[in-house]
């Protein structure tokens, strides 16, 4: 299940899509339009310019916008920034492998399930973008 915070992340994400033409965007109005807390958005987009999804403007005329093109965002890499593995056990991650406590890799049925749950996601989510949402 997606966090609210990723989910805020995709709702800003499209609404700056939306808005490309219109110059940076103020964190206030992102979060009047889409309905997020401006304290948790604040933190969303700080975390997202980090990663060089968003870029910032200060002053007169600032805010947000997308650093690059939407259809160059995907989907896969918002999710393991805000959520962190996109796969439902460590042991199954491509990104943030770690071994299962108690487990024996080799005979897991459990491991080899889910680790077709996350090839399936991810066949859709590295190919699906920003631009596909909007």
């Amino acid at each position: 299940m997606l966090s609210k915070k990723t989910q805020y992340a995709f709702k800003a994400l499209m609404y700056l899509s939306q808005q490309k033409d219109n110059g940076p965007i103020l964190i206030a109005e992102i979060s009047r339009k889409k309905k997020i807390p401006l304290k948790f958005l604040e933190n969303i987009l700080l975390e997202m310019k980090k990663e060089g999804i968003l870029e910032s403007k200060k002053g007169k005329g600032g805010g947000y916008f997308l650093a690059r093109e939407a259809s160059d965002i995907v989907l896969a890499d918002v999710m393991r920034l805000i959520e962190g593995p996109i796969s439902l056990l460590p042991c199954v991650s491509l990104h943030f492998y770690k071994k299962c406590d108690n487990c024996n890799e080799k005979e897991c049925g459990l491991r080899d399930t889910l680790i077709e749950v996350r090839d399936a996601n991810l066949a859709i989510l590295e190919h699906k973008t920003v631009q596909d949402l909007t």
